[in-house]
């Protein structure tokens, strides 16, 4: 099933328009990527994550991470083998690879470190103090009627 049915959705809810464009995007890369390199993504707490990848044979000089328009890229660039090898098997795969993860509002990249041929790139929800949320206080007693003077408002 590759179609999606929004309309309870676009019902309750204001501004989710994008919705099922991105989906319909995720789907779609998802089919053309391949499976190199795995990868693992984990939810360290409620606001941080952290993606794992295997890429053994990289160094750090050979990878590019990017994050552009909720988009993470990382890119893997072998440097040309100097050496001829003659392999009996290559069971290791060190070929180049492009990778993208869709990331949600207000994600951002944390950092990134490469150990034992492993990328770990941390994550974390960083919400904007406009958006989180604050507690109105009420007043006692005579407001302020809108559109009138103070003089008109005590008569």
């Amino acid at each position: 099933m590759t179609n999606f049915d929004f309309s309870p959705l676009y019902r309750t809810t204001v501004g989710f328009d994008h919705l099922s464009t991105l989906l319909d995007n995720i789907h779609r890369s998802d089919r053309a990527a391949n499976s190199y390199p795995p990868y693992n993504i984990e939810l360290i707490n409620d606001n941080r994550y952290q993606i794992t990848m295997a890429v053994s044979g990289f160094q750090s000089d050979e990878l590019d991470i990017k994050s552009e328009k909720q988009t993470l890229t990382v890119k893997g660039q072998k440097h040309p083998d100097k050496n001829t090898r003659n392999y009996l098997h290559q069971g290791i795969a060190g070929r180049n690879f492009e990778r993208k993860f869709q990331l949600a509002d207000h994600i951002e990249i944390v950092g990134a470190q490469l150990a034992n041929g492993l990328l770990h790139i941390d994550l974390a929800r960083e919400i904007p103090d406009a958006m989180k949320p604050k507690t109105i206080p009420i007043t006692e007693g005579k407001g302020r009627l809108v559109g009138l003077s103070t003089k008109d408002a005590a008569a």
